[in-house]
């Protein structure tokens, strides 16, 4: 086990760890879920385990991600010693001098053309917030609304969709409010998420770290020079997005819109159900409830302290119009019978997004690096999100994509030997499927991939 010295070591195996951190969130999970009104009164010390910290550490890296603001990689830190380096955060958990460093401030390219501002922890933050988790996310897990999908063990994003197109096809929602809230992760109020917590958690150090988590400071890198501020401390607001801890803070705090609108009697007065994935959420209605819902709706997030987006959101009436979910257009389409049917498919923005990045890969900026590194970046590109969209008739959309690909790889290998043209007598779909590898989505009779048609 982890011991301190000059070459502490782990000398328990991989799956005894696991089977005894599963055996603690078991126990955890069967205690919250049989007592409902109970709190936990000592879990610092669960925290602090050997084997929690390991499976933290084992779970951060398998995350990867990118350095925080001390520069520190897992890769320095398995050069210098893992053992050693997990002992060290031991002992400042279990001596209680354990303080969180600043996050360091990306910015990532969102769906609609913004920036989406991104909070780095370092290494040891990700993780002392991973082994939090691992020991307080069972608890509040039994606690979370069955239509909350995000974030969680066994749920994901098209479960969401499913259940979205069954409250349309088997339960006649004809109306439905698109929702959509300002800034969600960033403006959720501390007090009022830290009672969230504390309804479970009576563990005031674990309490203590996670408002520090909350209130870190944010450092911000650009060619001026560094920018520190405070400002989730100066707002006491904001939970920062790329936090191991915040996707599950969110879930927690979106839990009391949940109990508001079926606790106090919202959805049986509407017959409305809501569907939630993180900050994205619909609002399944009855024809004539969608606008009493959607007002309804506004004054809760109000009381909760959230901001309602007016631009993006709106009330659909099926069948007349389609709405956007999760990646997704749900609505009424029609097969090649002309017969109407309730359904998905990718949606219009996802398309594009997909055909950018398969343009960007391919421009003449890459001309300098052999074709299998563009072959490489792009098959992952397309096999991931052919993964994810991969619900409902989305043949056409592949055949579409699969074009787009290859016309794009061929004018970049033109380019590339410094040729004009389109590259299509030189390059044969044989060349580029079979030679390189493209990976072709949209399977054809003499190449039965796994795509859904």
């Amino acid at each position: 086990m982890l011991e301190s010295g000059k070459n502490p070591r782990i000398d328990v195996s991989l799956p005894t760890l696991l089977v005894s951190v599963r055996t603690l969130q078991t126990t955890l999970q069967t205690k919250a879920k049989n007592e409902p009104a109970a709190r936990f009164y000592s879990l610092w010390d669960k925290v602090c385990r050997e084997d929690v910290l390991f499976e933290a550490y084992r779970r951060c890296r398998a995350n990867r991600g990118a350095p925080g603001v001390d520069g520190e990689c897992f890769e320095r830190i398995e050069e210098q010693g893992r053992d050693g380096w997990l002992g060290r955060l031991r002992q400042e958990l279990k001596a209680k001098t354990y303080q969180p460093r600043p996050l360091l401030r990306v910015w990532i390219p969102k769906a609609n053309g913004g920036e989406r501002p991104l909070g780095i922890p370092c290494i040891r933050d990700r993780v002392a917030q991973m082994a939090v988790l691992l020991v307080i996310g069972p608890v509040f897990e039994t606690d979370l609304f069955p239509w909350q999908y995000g974030f969680r063990a066994g749920m994901d994003a098209k479960m969401a969709l499913r259940r979205t197109h069954f409250g349309i096809a088997d339960r006649g929602a004809r109306e439905v409010v698109d929702a959509d809230l300002s800034d969600y992760f960033n403006t959720i109020p501390h007090g009022d998420l830290m009672r969230c917590v504390a309804r479970r958690i009576a563990d005031g150090t674990v309490l203590e770290a996670i408002r520090n988590w909350l209130n870190a400071a944010v450092v911000e890198r650009k060619p001026q020079g560094e920018r520190r501020s405070t400002e989730a401390k100066d707002r006491h607001r904001g939970t920062p997005q790329g936090g191991i801890i915040s996707p599950m803070l969110a879930n927690l705090y979106f839990r009391r819109f949940m109990l508001a609108w079926y606790g106090h009697g919202y959805a049986r007065k509407f017959q409305a159900e809501v569907v939630n994935y993180a900050d994205d959420f619909v609002i399944l209605c009855p024809p004539g409830q969608g606008a009493a819902a959607m007002e309804a709706m506004r004054a809760l997030m109000a009381r909760l302290g959230l901001t309602v987006n007016e631009k993006k959101t709106r009330l659909v009436k099926l069948p007349d119009d389609t709405f956007d979910f999760l990646g997704y257009t749900v609505g009424r389409f029609y097969g090649r019978n002309g017969r109407p049917y309730w359904g998905t498919r990718p949606s219009k923005k996802s398309v594009k997004r997909l055909l950018r990045e398969i343009h960007d890969a391919t421009t003449s900026r890459w001309n300098a690096l052999d074709v299998q590194s563009r072959i490489d970046h792009l098959n992952p590109v397309l096999r991931g999100w052919a993964g994810y969209f991969s619900q409902g008739p989305v043949g056409r959309i592949y055949r579409l994509i699969d074009r787009y690909a290859a016309r794009r790889l061929r004018i970049w290998l033109m380019r590339k030997r410094g040729k004009q043209g389109t590259g299509y007598r030189q390059y044969s779909d044989q060349f580029l499927y079979e030679t390189l590898g493209l990976i072709r989505l949209l399977p054809t009779s003499a190449d039965p991939l796994n795509a859904k048609v």
